[in-house]
């Protein structure tokens, strides 16, 4: 099987053309597993096949490394575009992809005939506990208490396509993730699991952020993530509209437009190497 490894701010993946390497579906989840183990695999975050579509220019069809299936990727997404646009499969630089059902549009930024940047409409973020999902009496989570493994939190539910619970904090560097992390992923007020971001803001405009992801564990960067934490920073009266999201492995541009309630993110997209594997 031939692929590419790639990644959007360190959030790193493999991605496959699916229309040219057929592989039975219920197969894909171990398959995902053993291609993304860092020691025995070509190692990544997941994996990502990108699939003719009917309904837009191309399909995502993510896993995350553990085999799940996921809805949505930021970083992924952006990669998605560089790879179709730069192994020529399209020659437009605005196209439309589509995962689990929902339809992204992206701007591509062409540099010596490569994609450098893309920018992602991310769409209407959904705020309902209920559609995110997130128990809770509320109609919306923002600066909600939730104890996790005897100590309280506040928190702040976002979907981006993909749940998010945003965790604002003095400070993030120092976090102990490997052990936090899982609780918050696995607890009960969470039914699909969640992806959870830990936050300092550093000022109106700029924002640090930690991620934990629901069968990945803790990444360089998260793209649906940053989109979270901007529209919970804005929720909360804690920045503006347009925030630079810093992220270990780079930063991300957000802005939530609340006059048209669209979410939109900027950022780099990169390959790394080319490879094929027996599978």
């Amino acid at each position: 099987m031939k692929f590419t490894k790639m990644h959007g701010c360190g959030n790193d993946y493999i991605y496959v053309d699916g229309a040219k390497e057929q592989i039975c579906q219920e197969q894909k989840p171990e398959i995902v597993k053993r291609l993304s183990d860092r020691h025995f695999g070509i190692g990544g975050d997941g994996v990502i096949f990108i699939n003719p579509s009917t309904e837009a220019d191309f399909e995502m069809e993510m896993y995350n490394m553990d085999g799940s299936r996921a809805e949505m990727c930021g970083n992924g997404i952006r990669c998605v575009a560089k790879f179709v646009y730069d192994e020529g499969m399209t020659d437009k630089t605005s196209i439309s992809v589509i995962s689990c059902g929902k339809i992204k549009y992206l701007d591509l930024f062409v540099e010596d005939g490569k994609v450098s940047t893309v920018k992602v409409n991310m769409g209407t973020p959904i705020l309902k506990s209920a559609d995110i999902p997130v128990i809770s009496d509320a109609d919306e989570v923002i600066g909600e208490r939730i104890e996790v493994e005897d100590k309280i939190y506040e928190m702040t539910c976002v979907s981006m396509g993909n749940p998010h619970a945003v965790i604002f904090m003095d400070d993030v560097s120092s976090l102990p993730l490997e052990k936090i992390g899982p609780f918050f992923e696995n607890h009960v007020r969470f039914p699909k699991r969640i992806n959870t971001e830990f936050v300092k803001v550093l000022d109106e405009e700029n924002v640090e952020m930690r991620v934990w992801e629901r069968g990945t564990g803790e990444t360089l960067a998260c793209g649906t993530g940053a989109c979270a934490v901007t529209v919970a920073c804005v929720l909360n009266g804690l920045t503006k509209e347009q925030v630079t999201v810093k992220l270990l492995g780079g930063n991300l541009q957000i802005q939530w437009d609340r006059e048209a309630n669209l979410v939109y993110m900027t950022g780099p997209a990169v390959t790394v190497f080319k490879g094929e594997i027996l599978i």
